[in-house]
């Protein structure tokens, strides 16, 4: 790398930090000017304000930069290339005989990395987040309870509902199973205080744990249900590690599933994506399955944006660099419209297969995006 590669590098990277704790900053003073009564409670129960923040807007900022990561790598690209041409670095580097391409170069690899980094911030950290990411100020508490969506359980003929859910503790509160088919001895409906996710032991698959039982009554006395060879309903009869008030009930459905904020389903990892597409216990819908694609191609895409607007880089015509601002959010309108209406066309399920129409954008754009590519580096 040379000297020239690194100041270029330099440059675009101090931009790309500018603008995103610009927007960061601006973003965490309008929330907690909202939230100043909840912060300042926690911050009394936590030890200070700054656990507090870091705790509260971490996450939040780290969300943050999943949605503008690519945006930000846009602009920076044509706020540093402005600069450059501005202070005549540009042309005098040109006039080297050096072409654009070769002078791009540096802010085109650290675009990459800058993608690639989002992603392992995609896949990697944002899925232990997913309870405390929230832009509600009654939800800065990452305990608090919250609403449950009721899911049918298709192998096992049972729906599951409750009262409210918290899902740092994986439990339900006022758990209710409307059971659907022959269930001896409990008939329709098993009800408790609470009911606890577990995951699979020696000792039982993966279920709730319903403890405190309140129907029906008299739990301990009524046999463990099997389907298939299968334990569907197990009760301390005769499971030795249950207590007589408690009942477990073995289903693929978990608290995940059961949360009614989507951010549980869009800060979920691919490999949790396709788990849940391909789990059998619970429909999957269109819409699920179009995301699941979607964040398949998010990469190539994200790369595809950002070499689309390379051509306004060159600006040969010495156009202002507003001029190419407005041109590029031009860009980023058509881009995200693309991917909009191509996503609401699979959602319906008629027009479009899911992973049809998340491969359109890329196969619409990413041949544009190339023959740019090669563009500049002949000028």
């Amino acid at each position: 790398m040379t000297r020239i590669d690194r100041y270029i590098l330099v440059l675009f990277l101090r931009t790309v930090l500018i603008t995103f704790f610009s927007l960061g900053g601006v973003f965490v003073v309008f929330h907690a000017f909202h939230s100043m009564d909840e912060l300042t409670r926690r911050a009394e129960s936590s030890g200070g304000w700054f656990p507090t923040l870091i705790s509260s807007y971490g996450p939040l900022l780290l969300l943050l930069f999943d949605w503008t990561g690519a945006i930000i790598t846009l602009m920076a690209f044509l706020f540093t290339a402005g600069w450059l041409r501005h202070t005549g670095e540009l042309t005098a580097t040109l006039s080297a005989g050096i072409s654009h391409g070769r002078i791009l170069r540096p802010m085109v690899m650290a675009s990459a990395a800058i993608i690639m980094v989002q992603l392992a911030n995609r896949e990697l950290v944002l899925p232990h987040f997913r309870d405390s990411l929230t832009m509600k100020s009654k939800d800065l508490d990452v305990n608090a309870a919250q609403p449950v969506t009721s899911r049918y359980d298709r192998i096992n003929g049972i729906l599951i509902d409750g009262s409210s859910l918290v899902a740092t503790e994986n439990r339900i509160t006022e758990p209710s199973f409307l059971l659907y088919g022959d269930f001896d001895g409990f008939g329709d409906l098993l009800t408790g205080t609470d009911a606890v996710w577990l995951a699979a032991s020696d000792k039982h698959p993966d279920g709730f744990l319903v403890q405190d039982v309140q129907r029906p009554e008299s739990v301990s006395q009524v046999p463990t249900v099997y389907f298939d060879g299968r334990p569907i309903l197990m009760t301390a009869t005769d499971q030795d590690w249950l207590n007589p008030d408690e009942c477990f009930v073995a289903t693929r459905i978990g608290i995940d599933l059961l949360q009614s904020n989507s951010t549980a389903t869009k800060q979920a990892s691919v490999l949790e994506l396709v788990g849940r597409v391909c789990n059998p216990a619970v429909h999957s819908s269109d819409a699920l399955r179009v995301y699941l694609h979607e964040r398949v191609v998010r990469v190539p895409l994200d790369m595809a944006l950002v070499l689309l607007v390379l051509p306004l880089v060159v600006n040969r015509r010495q156009q202002n660099l507003f001029v190419c601002i407005g041109a590029a959010i031009g860009i980023v309108v058509f881009f995200f419209g693309l991917k909009t209406v191509a996503g609401g066309m699979a959602g319906s399920g008629y027009v479009l297969s899911p992973a049809m129409a998340a491969w359109i954008p890329l196969l619409v754009i990413g041949p544009v995006a190339y023959v740019r590519y090669r563009f500049v580096q002949t000028v």
